[in-house]
């Protein structure tokens, strides 16, 4: 007995639908990971063979970790986060993308004699290539920018529906293709009721489940939180405070509930969860004023604000119930497994093509006379600092995902928090601050971690203009850029909140080395010549 597509789509609503509604922070999408995922089936293959009812026992592992996550949440176990910073959190989803694109090779081995196997591997590329390319041309500047639009939205989608029906033209539909194998519409996918009957087990597996229960609190605590904040990361300008606390708390109870379910826990997504507060900027294109000379000329997008709300969330949870209507389950068994392997090559490559690592890596590749002037590593005066930081970081990938190879799988979330001391205690000693300034960055504003006693480092004054950033952004619905030629707006105290959450931000920001992201005057000219528009990234 096993975990089939009814049980993660309905973990998948379950998630959705409370975070949405319940969360303080409901830009996070929750769903079923790719680390949760190993943590099943090496429960599965550790418990079963003495056999244990592996529903009953998963359930007894939910309500322990339900009990944990609120005793954490009550604790204000949360305000360690101030201690997470870009190093974890690139290491973890660096980690995240490999553990996908392995899932798309593992549905590949698995397709059986020659013929279903060849296809497949060439279908997979395919749907790989067109993905990506989608994702190219969404972010380029080919087309009017609504075809971009639509292009890097339902590009994806639109090429797994495609190479559905492709494998049906010619020859290829004499070969045989496994599909995605999918049950009764709104029923457990295994002979069985919704309900789990967790007390149907032996007493001693009720104690052998609390080490389980441990390690998954860890695994959520710092994988939930690590997706919360790149989801509110420094480069997107939130209104609305962050409740890491009160979040924890919501991410114990669908714990429990889906234990009691039977089916998979939801926590939050990478890179879903960035995806979709990047899909909410509405941005503008300006020239980028670190360029001189032959660059003279060079535009950059900026980001006026985010669109904070819950809808979006709630709407695609409820479209994912939807799916569990028989039809549209009908829809999905015609899904080859060959297109759910491109499919999972796509979410990886995506996810490492945003990741730190990746982007440290490509500038230490990269030719020094193309690289832009604007490029903080490029301040960085020992580029010995940048590869030995790279090292430490693929060091820490690379344990992380070779215990997940061993039957110790279970294990990896203790290797995973133990980045955090690395990088706080042993990395100061190695770099200097003005390198790991460069190097690393919080994750966060200082706004979002008010809420937690904000970023390890920060002075008291930071908290304080934080927290009073926090208190304005009540003030306004209508984004942090807003149009002043209204004297008397400019003299509110709406208008000194704006002004003074101007300011924090661009002091934040230049702190990592970047550039403030407006000048004075911007908002106006913004406003008057009609810039700002809207870009949506994948989700």
């Amino acid at each position: 007995m096993s975990y089939g597509v009814n049980e993660v789509l309905l973990a998948s609503v379950l998630g959705s639908v409370v975070f949405s509604i319940f969360a303080a922070q409901p830009l996070v999408i929750v769903g079923v990971t790719g680390p949760i995922t190993v943590f099943n089936y090496t429960v599965y293959d550790i418990m079963t063979p003495t056999g244990t009812n592996y529903f009953a026992f998963m359930a007894l592992i939910g309500l322990w970790s339900l009990v944990m996550h609120w005793i954490l949440a009550i604790t204000n176990s949360c305000n360690a986060l101030k201690y997470v910073t870009r190093f974890s959190c690139d290491i973890f989803g660096f980690y995240v993308a490999f553990i996908y694109l392995q899932k798309g090779i593992q549905v590949l081995t698995r397709q059986g004699s020659s013929e279903p196997f060849y296809l497949s591997i060439a279908i997979a590329l395919l749907v790989l290539v067109v993905g990506y390319l989608c994702g190219v041309v969404g972010g380029g500047s080919l087309f009017q920018h609504y075809i971009r639009v639509f292009v890097k939205d339902y590009g994806t989608p639109l090429t797994v529906v495609f190479f559905t029906g492709f494998v049906h033209i010619g020859k290829m539909r004499d070969v045989s293709l496994s599909t995605l194998p999918t049950g009764k519409a709104f029923f457990p996918t295994t002979d069985r009721g919704w309900f789990v009957h967790f007390w149907d087990i032996r007493v001693s597996d009720v104690f052998i489940a609390i080490p389980f229960a441990i390690l998954l609190t860890i695994l959520f605590y710092f994988d939930h939180n690590v997706s919360s904040l790149i989801a509110q990361g420094t480069e997107f300008p939130l209104r609305k405070p962050a409740g890491f606390h009160w979040d924890l708390f919501l991410l114990g109870l669908t714990t429990g509930v889906a234990g009691l379910l039977g089916i998979p826990f939801p926590n939050g997504l990478i890179p879903q969860a960035p995806f979709h507060t990047s899909s909410l900027c509405v941005t503008r294109v300006v020239a980028d004023p670190n360029e001189d000379g032959a660059n003279k000329g060079h535009v950059i997008t900026k980001t006026d604000h985010v669109v904070e709300q819950r809808v979006s969330n709630l709407a695609q949870g409820l479209l994912t119930l939807g799916t569990m209507t028989g039809p549209l389950l009908v829809v999905l068994h015609l899904i080859p497994q060959g297109v759910l392997a491109g499919l999972f090559f796509v979410m990886g490559v995506q996810a490492l093509e945003g990741n730190g690592i990746t982007l440290k890596i490509l500038f230490l590749c990269k030719d020094k006379t193309h690289t832009p002037a604007s490029e903080p590593l490029k301040r960085i005066r020992r580029r010995l600092a940048i590869w030995v930081f790279v090292a430490i970081q693929l060091i820490g990938f690379g344990a992380t995902f070779a215990i997940t190879q061993t039957i110790a799988a279970v294990g990896f979330p203790i290797i995973i928090l133990l980045l955090v001391p690395v990088r706080t205690f042993l990395l100061p000693r190695w770099f200097s601050e003005d390198e790991l300034r460069l190097l690393d960055a919080p994750t966060a504003s200082p706004f979002t971690m008010v809420s937690v006693g904000g970023n390890f480092g920060e002075s008291v004054e930071d908290l304080t203009m934080a927290g009073e950033e926090g208190n304005s952004g009540g003030s306004s619905g209508e984004g942090v850029l807003v149009g002043g030629g209204d004297a008397e707006g400019e003299n509110s105290d709406e208008g000194k909140a704006e002004r003074g959450e101007g300011m924090k931000r661009r002091e934040s920001w230049r702190a990592e080395g970047r550039s403030g992201r407006f000048e004075a005057g911007e908002s106006y000219e913004m406003q008057n010549r009609g810039m700002s528009r809207r870009s949506v990234s994948r989700q």
